[in-house]
């Protein structure tokens, strides 16, 4: 099967989250399954550095106003497709910001050119590669289904994956004429929602499927208080629904053989840990390494529950434990956390930005990873504590009611057991569920084996690339080639 996958960020050539780990761990999980992927991506200026010898495979005279062309490159494995439109996406900034933080006032033209780039290759093919299946991220490649719909590949199947539907590229109606699609698809049925253009509402009304990165995800966003405002949308079209878990990239996430990390370690060798431990409490200039560490590694939103562990502060130092945070996000959650390190120092530090391999020392150095979400499609951050024995607290919401096994009582006696969860997410059960971690953490013989079942879980695609091929599978005509 080929198939396109079409993203606003992959992993490794730019990433703000975890939707750049998936789109970019994808391809490689696939091709087992005799999936052919290949990755329509925009030309950032950050991504267009990273090319070498690069082949133009397609050409526009007129993408929404800028001349641009599809080029063609392998990194890393990955066969990558780079919309190079120098009017449309160089410029200094991030992906979806400029150099001040603020919205390109473009983004609707911007991902509406992604989108119907990916609707032309999937019209026209490139060289001999047509695509029998075109796999949409989010609403950055939203009007790819739709785009799809209402042209002359109306045939091929689509799959839109949300990744998050707080995020769904809403635009005012002055927009529409500018997307060139007829004037029918401006209606309750298509784009429009609340009067204004909506992204995702879009690809979700006409993608052949629709996927979530978790099955607890997939049944959260058909209630309102999930679902953002489309829960009548994803209701009405359940039966298109498929929830299926992320998965991380085990030769990137692997404690024995990480680079980025001092000392490489095993389940087998899990001593040699220690190191990291100290290099972890170095950096942040912890005083000493006696107690548990909890990391946060994350967005500071509210939907990431920030506000409430901030809240803990104080409990978390009167429990004999620390705290270390690395992130960026709402300024009033930054100014908390920076007085947090003055109020408390030795004991809590804060690192304001991403830092990749930062991420991975507090992995392999932390003793708790804490993912405290009001809600969470997926989350990776957990995925890659249980990977690397730092043993998750999380928010039974989402993914991570998925992904991580409370160690209450009869999952402990079981022996199953991988971490923490709590409900609701106030500071009331969170500080609940940091006892509970603490007082197992006391307990080396409890401690282990937390570590022990989760270093063992299997946190890789190969069960959720399944799925994806069988869905995909699933789309495609019936024909002698595909019975």
């Amino acid at each position: 099967m080929k198939v396109l996958s079409v993203a606003s960020e992959v992993y490794p050539l730019i990433k703000t989250g975890g939707l750049a780990d998936v789109a970019g761990a994808l391809p490689a999980a696939l091709a087992s399954h005799g999936v052919d992927m290949r990755v329509l991506l925009p030309g950032y200026k950050q991504v267009l550095a990273r090319l070498r010898r690069p082949s133009t495979v397609l050409e526009f005279d007129d993408l929404f106003g800028a001349s641009a062309k599809v080029r063609a490159c392998k990194i890393d494995g990955v066969q990558f497709l780079i919309l190079d439109a120098p009017d449309l996406y160089d410029r200094d900034g991030g992906p979806y910001t400029n150099a001040s933080g603020a919205d390109h006032p473009d983004n609707w033209r911007r991902f509406a050119a992604l989108s119907r780039a990916a609707a032309t290759i999937a019209e026209v093919g490139l060289r001999g590669w047509v695509p029998d299946i075109v796999h949409a991220h989010d609403w950055q490649a939203g009007l790819a289904p739709v785009y799809m719909k209402h042209g002359k590949a109306s045939a091929t199947p689509t799959v839109l994956t949300i990744h998050n539907i707080a995020f769904q590229g809403q635009f005012g109606p002055e927009i529409f004429p500018g997307l060139g699609l007829p004037p029918s698809v401006f209606s309750v049925d298509g784009l429009e929602y609340y009067g204004d253009v909506s992204f995702l509402k879009g690809g979700l009304q006409m993608a052949s499927a629709i996927t979530t990165v978790s099955p607890t995800y997939a049944q959260e966003i058909r209630t309102p208080a999930f679902g953002m405002g489309l829960d009548g949308l994803i209701n009405a079209r359940a039966d298109a629904l498929h929830g299926i878990v992320n998965g991380i990239d085990p030769e990137v996430w692997d404690p024995a053989t990480d680079a980025m990390i001092p000392a490489n370690y095993s389940l087998s060798k899990l001593k040699k840990r220690q190191a990291n431990r100290k290099a972890l409490a170095d950096r942040f200039g912890l005083a000493g390494t006696d107690g548990p560490v909890f990391t946060v590694v994350s967005r500071l939103t509210w939907q990431k529950g920030i506000d409430v562990l901030i809240d803990l502060v104080d409990d978390i130092v009167a429990m004999g434990a620390k705290l270390v945070v690395l992130g960026s996000g709402d300024q009033l959650l930054e100014a908390a956390l920076l007085a947090a390190t003055e109020r408390h120092p030795g004991h809590i530090g804060f690192f304001i930005g991403y830092d990749e391999p930062l991420s991975h020392l507090m992995q392999a150095g932390g003793d708790m990873v804490l993912v405290p979400s009001r809600f969470e499609p997926c989350g990776l951050t957990q995925l890659y504590g249980l990977r690397y024995g730092n043993v998750p607290v999380v928010a039974r919401t989402g993914g991570l009611a998925d992904t991580v096994i409370d160690a209450n009582e009869a999952a402990s006696a079981a022996g199953v057991a991988t971490g923490f969860q709590f409900s609701p997410v106030t500071p009331d059960a969170l500080r609940e569920a940091l006892r509970r971690a603490v007082r197992a953490f006391a307990d080396p013989k409890i401690w282990a084996r937390l570590q022990n079942q989760g270093m063992k879980a299997d946190v890789s695609w190969d069960r959720s690339a399944l799925r994806y091929a069988e869905l995909y599978a699933e789309l495609l005509p019936r024909t002698s080639e595909n019975p």
